[in-house]
């Protein structure tokens, strides 16, 4: 099953930019997702399990480096993008 997230990340400190760099940078290091940036959101597009043990371990690293954050997500089924379902 595909899943695509449309993800968003607010540190809650003055220093907010690197840690978003930080997220993004390692989100696109993992060749097997598909992602796209805009300056509000990014968007992953994977097999399912894979994507959420990705989420999973970067939002982990995220909040170890950063402390408190907020993070807004939206989960779509990709194997239904587009078909009208």
């Amino acid at each position: 099953m595909k899943l695509v997230v449309d993800i968003s990340l607010y540190p809650l400190n003055e220093k907010y930019i690197a840690p978003i760099k930080d997220f993004i940078d390692r989100l696109n290091e993992d060749a097997n997702l598909e992602t796209t940036t805009s300056a509000a959101s990014t968007i992953i597009r994977g097999e399912y399990e894979h994507v959420m043990a990705v989420l999973g371990r970067e939002m982990k690293q995220t909040y170890s480096e950063t402390g408190q954050a907020v993070f807004v997500c939206k989960f779509l089924n990709g194997d239904k993008m587009g078909s009208g379902e």
